[in-house]
Parts: structure tokens; sequence; C-alpha cells
């Protein structure tokens, strides 16, 4: 087994396409197309399933796709390391996240200290964005909620109240009150945040710790569908305080007996920390924190 076979494989592995990866490699589909070649008859394995033009991984091949990306994501870390100067003036940064707010006030943030460092984030659930960054295919992720896991790092960025809200005729939500009692809630219709989602956690936990059993009406995996539904009619919901975006339609109050609220974790690879990307991000972050 050799260097160039792998690279190869993981090239033709994240690209599905011989074409593709032999140009992002700058050599050509023969050489490449023997090197893969090559390394199934050594190990007497079918990395690929041929179609046509495209490529799929079988079942060996996405088991050895996670073998080169965390290959491959060291290699970068090592030559971060050992080529590039101490103020980071070159480099990729991943960030996942499963919403906007706080990420976009991290990623500004850190662009202000590091303008020449290429930035993107990708925004999911809370499932897809853990596995992204287990599966090294994001470097730092900002999420709601982080269940005890050795492989990974953690640090509490944000704490933000949950708040209901519903539209303005809404009997609970009209003109003149300045907060709900959570047994107000008891019966009511709501709309809902997918399964996964933190704020559909934290307020479910909350209503089963008072026994109040609103009833569900819809289920919808954004935050701005929610509102959009919740606007029409359709019933109240919760959002965090922080993601919460009013207009005339509708009107958010705090549950004011019952402390309900939405965190931001900054989390990486434990055994990614050494990073020089990461650790320059965790250190914005702290300043951000403490300023």
């Amino acid at each position: 087994m050799r260097y160039t076979q792998l690279r190869s494989f993981h090239a033709v592995a994240g690209t599905e396409s011989v074409t593709a990866a032999a140009d992002q490699l700058n050599i050509s589909q023969p050489t490449l197309t023997t090197q893969i070649r090559q390394l199934e008859e050594e190990y007497s394995l079918e990395l690929f399933v041929r179609t046509g033009r495209h490529v799929r991984l079988t079942d060996a091949g996405r088991q050895l796709q996670q073998i080169t990306r965390r290959l491959f994501a060291d290699e970068a870390d090592a030559r971060h390391f050992l080529t590039e100067s101490r103020e980071l003036r070159t480099g990729h940064l991943r960030v996942g996240a499963v919403g906007p707010f706080h990420a976009t006030e991290m990623l500004v943030a850190f662009h202000a200290r590091y303008p020449e460092i290429e930035l993107s984030v990708s925004v999911g659930n809370s499932n897809v964005v853990l596995r992204n960054l287990l599966e090294f295919q994001s470097d730092v992720a900002v999420l709601a909620f982080v269940e005890d896991d050795e492989r990974l790092w953690s640090s509490q960025y944000s704490r933000d109240r949950i708040v209901a809200f519903g539209r303005r005729d809404h009997p609970l939500f009209a003109p003149g009150r300045d907060g709900i009692s959570i047994i107000e809630l008891d019966g009511m219709p709501i709309v809902t945040r997918e399964h996964g989602s933190n704020t559909r956690r934290a307020s479910d936990a909350a209503m089963a710790r008072a026994n109040v059993r609103p009833k569900i009406v819809m289920e919808i995996g954004s935050r701005e569908a929610v509102r959009e539904a919740v606007a029409s009619g359709v019933g109240f919901g919760f959002v965090s305080s922080a993601e919460y975006i009013g207009d005339d339609r509708i009107r958010s109050l705090p549950v004011i007996d019952a402390d309900i609220y939405n965190y931001a974790h900054i989390v990486c690879r434990r055994d990614r920390l050494q990073s020089r990307l990461i650790s320059a991000f965790l250190d914005v972050t702290r300043s951000l924190r403490s300023g």
C-alpha cells in the first residue's frame, strides 16, 4: 500500500468521479485508475462499484474512507504546523452549527482577527453536525446539547432563555400580558420543532415536569417554518430568545414559572485540540465570552 494509492482513493471517494478526482489531484485518469485497481488487487477488496462515468463506495470502501478522512485531516494539521507562520496567514476552518446566530458572531470575530483564513459554515440538526465533526468533515461545531463522549471536548459559550410565542390575537399572547404560566399551555395547540432540536428537548422536559401536555398539531424541522405556522394561527411555539425574530403578526412572552434555556456549546474532537486553526478559534471565542 502506497500513500499515492490512498490519496487517489480518498479523492475518488469524496468526488464520486474519477474525472473530478484526477482533476483535483492533477494526475491523469489512467494513473489514478491504476493506483486504485492496484490497491484493490493487493488486498482482494472491491472498494468501488463502477456505473458508467460514476462510482459509488462499497461497504469496505466506506469503512476505508473513515480512516482516510482521519489520515488526511491529520496531514492537513501537520502541514499547517510545519509550513504556516504563527500569524495563521493561510488555511481553511470548517464550522458546523445547529443555527446561525452564535456561529455567525464567532465567525465574524475570527475573521476580524485572521482575515486571510478561509471560513465555511454548514448548518444542520444536531445529529448531522455531530456526525460531520466526528467524521472530520468539520473542524469545530456549535451545538446546543452535548452528550458525554470521551472523543469530544466542549465548552459552554452561552445560555439563552427559551420563550413562548404566538399570534397576537391568541388569548395567551394578547396585549397587556407580560408572561405565561406553564400550566396555561396544557391542552393548547402547539407547533414544535423536530425531535433532536434542543428547543424541543428543553421545552418538552419543562412541560413534563409540570405535567403539561399541549396538543401537537405540527412538527417542523425549521425555526423559520415554525414561526410562519404560528403566525398563521395554527398554535403557539417555543424559540430561543436570542433567535426570536418578531413581526407584526406574533408576540413572544417568557414562561414565568419555568426555567427553560437553550445553550450554545463549542465542541471539537479531543484529539484535534492542538490543531493551530482550532486552537486559534477557541481563543477567539474565549475572548468573546470574557468581553
